[in-house]
């Protein structure tokens, strides 16, 4: 099991309420590849990675929603290689993050 899985579960175990981020498709270039996971809690501290930057701020943030409304997201984000590095997406590519609420 990942330490990121483990995290999770200890999270759990503790009652924190936490969403859990996996990485379900890339395209070209991606820099955490499919099965990439991050787990967050209602309180906002994470562990692991989907992929890094704004990227990840983002998950972040989705992820509270997640948790207070139960429901799953699929996100997905892509940038074209000329603007990747402003956003932080910096390999050009495109991946999508499925975002579930667990516990």
């Amino acid at each position: 099991m990942s330490t990121t899985l483990e995290t999770a579960s200890a999270w759990i175990d503790e009652g924190r309420n936490i969403a859990l981020a996996t990485v379900v498709e890339t395209w070209g270039s991606a820099p955490v590849p499919v099965g990439g996971h991050l787990v967050i809690d209602g309180q906002g501290d994470f562990a692991g990675s989907v992929s890094g930057g704004c990227v990840e701020a983002e998950v972040i943030a989705r992820a509270e929603d997640v948790i207070s409304s139960g429901r799953p997201e699929l996100l997905e984000f892509g940038v074209a290689n000329e603007t990747a590095w402003g956003v932080g997406l910096a390999c050009g590519g495109r991946i999508r993050v499925f975002v579930e609420r667990l516990g």
